[in-house]
């Protein structure tokens, strides 16, 4: 008999459903490319490209152009690779082999018909202009190379966003990865953070960045940018990593005498993701490994999904944070952090603040009388540059993760992407987690006004590639409803949903408290808001709380989807073993086992059993 409960679910318990590759492909849920030859694909980055039907997949001397129908159908290449004398020079610089190739990190729509193109060009960068075609096809054209008065020689990191036609970039400007720098880029000149200044940036992994809005007015928009660094201590040493956000004028055009080729506007502050302990020491994740923005109707204020470890070589474990926009903006609109002297703390900086506002930028929604950054006063400009650090950290929504997975030896979470649902009784993020063994993991978070608590539900657990391997790349497509990840084991699409695999009764659909699923009278489908099939008036769903009994009822017998038993006939040879099998549908069910004897049924503890008769050998699966 199987007694599916209704549990409090977290991820690093057990999956409503557990779908493995052959059960994929069975399916028709997922279809895979992995490229040609026997050398492993390793996508650096993806491009969707909802308008020519194409997916753009950037990795080791390759530029790929896929079908987003079937990746593995009708797909089209660009070689290239590093040229013989970038190689020559990256390995008398003592880089291995396998790091002179030329990697493309960064994939960006230039305009309607062209993509810009950037690879590490064996730590030269080079960029080009890639033409697109309805049926796939590419053509190439060099649009600029690494010389050092435009280009800054590099190795280009994931981190990547574009506006207006130009490209912020997150990068390391040598072959030993000293000089990290935030940079624009376009065809004449570039615009870089300072060059060995660590107060502004030190030892940066850079991670994401986005171009965000804050009104109408396009010259007030903000260019935002997610990285860790090291924390210098009083002693001017290395501390521990901190997770920031920083933000420049997406229309900063340096200084006129001072910061000539610098950022003029820029500022950071720290991004806390942490978990409330005893004693109030709270448990911190200070490495910030993915970063997703949701952008919704109102573009100007998009919710910021962080995907988090911990630093501590004890404790291991990970979370993902929320962010909303109006605590990002507030913390830079807050004070400046001051530092008296090296050996003090930070304190919030209490004197006079120079006008315009250091950060701000030259707008018409500022009203400073600026056309320009380059008009700004020297005083402005001293100040940013002294002053990049804000005072006020920015905490997540709520004040805590809404996600944790926190058991030892667990398998390690590398890449985030999230959908916004709707379902009958509102709307919810679906949350997909690409893992370091080829799994996406599809989570909601229920959020209890109540109790102010937040409840994690493992929805499915995809086995994506059947090659273990990290995940490097997620992306959501909504118009087609499907997921496109990114492992060295090749690209893979995978359908967001398939709910007939919930179950084929009432019970079953509801319990498994889809959002993208409801049971429509007949089977397990797709779940429409009102209006989209109008015909389709029957419907049962229940996210929040799963209660099968109460939607399903008068569909089947009270209490029969609380405790739904099947009944089956097995035969056995007398003094011989028999296999006894129940395999629930659902990995959060219980199965019990009953005796019937003399006509009345009693259930089963396997150990009082073996206790009574030694010869009866327990099933330590079940």
């Amino acid at each position: 008999a199987m007694n599916e409960k209704h549990m409090c679910n977290r991820p690093d318990l057990f999956p409503r459903a557990l779908v493995l590759p052959a059960e994929l492909w069975q399916l028709n849920r997922t279809w895979v490319f992995q490229g040609h030859g026997t050398a492993s694909l390793q996508p650096q980055t993806m491009l969707l490209d909802e308008g020519h039907g194409r997916l753009y997949v950037g990795a080791k001397n390759t530029l790929f152009s896929l079908s987003l129908d079937r990746v593995n159908t009708q797909h089209r290449e660009i070689q290239w690779a590093s040229t013989g004398s970038q190689n020559e020079e990256c390995l008398m610089k003592g880089r291995e082999k396998s790091e002179c190739a030329n990697y493309i990190k960064v994939l960006q729509q230039y305009n309607q018909t062209h993509l810009l193109v950037c690879g590490t060009g064996a730590f030269n960068p080079i960029c080009a202009l890639v033409r697109m075609g309805h049926t796939g096809q590419v053509r190439m054209r060099l649009l600029c190379c690494s010389d050092k008065s435009t280009l800054p020689s590099c190795g280009l990191s994931s981190c990547r966003s574009e506006s207006g036609g130009e490209l912020y970039i997150g990068l390391y400007t040598d072959y030993w990865e000293n000089d990290g720098a935030f940079c624009r880029l376009n065809n004449q000149t570039y615009t870089r953070t300072e060059r060995d200044d660590k107060q502004q940036l030190n030892e940066p992994k850079f991670v994401g960045s986005a171009v965000i809005p804050d009104n109408n007015d396009r010259d007030d928009d903000k260019v935002y940018f997610f990285f860790t660094e090291r924390e210098m201590d009083s002693e001017g040493g290395n501390k521990a990593v901190f997770t920031r956000v920083g933000r420049v004028c997406a229309n900063d055009q340096g200084g006129q005498r001072m910061l000539v080729n610098r950022w003029s506007s820029f500022l950071k502050t720290r991004l806390i993701c942490s978990v409330a302990g005893p004693n109030g020491i709270d448990t911190h994740f200070d490495e910030l490994e993915d970063v997703f923005v949701l952008n919704n109707k109102d573009g100007n204020n998009p919710e910021i999904f962080g995907l988090f470890s911990t630093t501590s070589a004890v404790f291991k474990g990970f979370a993902v944070c929320v962010y909303h926009m109006d605590d990002i903006r507030a913390a830079f609109n807050g004070p400046f952090a001051y530092r008296k002297k090296p050996e003090h703390y930070w304190t919030a900086y209490e004197d006079r603040v120079p006008y315009p506002r250091p950060g701000s930028c030259a707008s018409k929604v500022n009203r400073c009388g600026f056309s320009s950054s380059k008009e700004f006063p020297d005083e402005v400009l001293r100040f940013v540059r002294s002053h990049p650090v804000m005072y006020r950290p920015v905490f997540p929504h709520r004040g805590r993760p809404v996600l944790l997975q926190t058991e030892t030896g667990r398998r390690k979470l590398t890449q985030i992407a999230v959908d916004r649902v709707q379902a009958q009784d509102g709307h919810y993020h679906v949350l997909y987690i690409g893992t370091d063994d080829s799994v996406v993991l599809k989570v909601i978070t229920i959020y209890n006004k109540d109790t102010d608590t937040t409840e994690e539900v493992l929805l499915e657990e995809l086995q994506v590639f059947k090659v273990p391997a990290p995940i490097r790349e997620i992306i959501i497509s909504p118009k087609r409803q499907r997921l496109y990840v990114g492992s060295e084991a090749g690209v893979a699409q995978v359908a967001l949903h398939q709910c007939d695999l919930y179950g084929s009764e009432c019970a079953d659909c509801c319990l498994a408290r889809d959002p993208y699923c409801a049971w429509d009278g007949l089977t397990c489908t797709r779940y429409y808001p009102a209006g989209i099939y109008t015909k389709r008036r029957f419907r049962r769903q229940d996210v929040r709380h799963g209660n099968a009994v109460q939607l399903c009822n008068g569909l089947q017998i009270e209490g029969e989807a609380e405790h739904k038993t099947e009944e089956r006939l097995v035969y056995g040879v007398e003094s011989n073993s028999t296999l006894l099998e129940c395999v629930p549908r659902s990995l959060q069910a219980t199965v019990l086992w009953f005796l019937q004897k003399d006509g009345e049924k009693h259930e089963v503890n396997w150990m009082d059993l073996s206790k009574e008769h030694p010869d009866v050998n327990t099933f330590n699966n079940i």
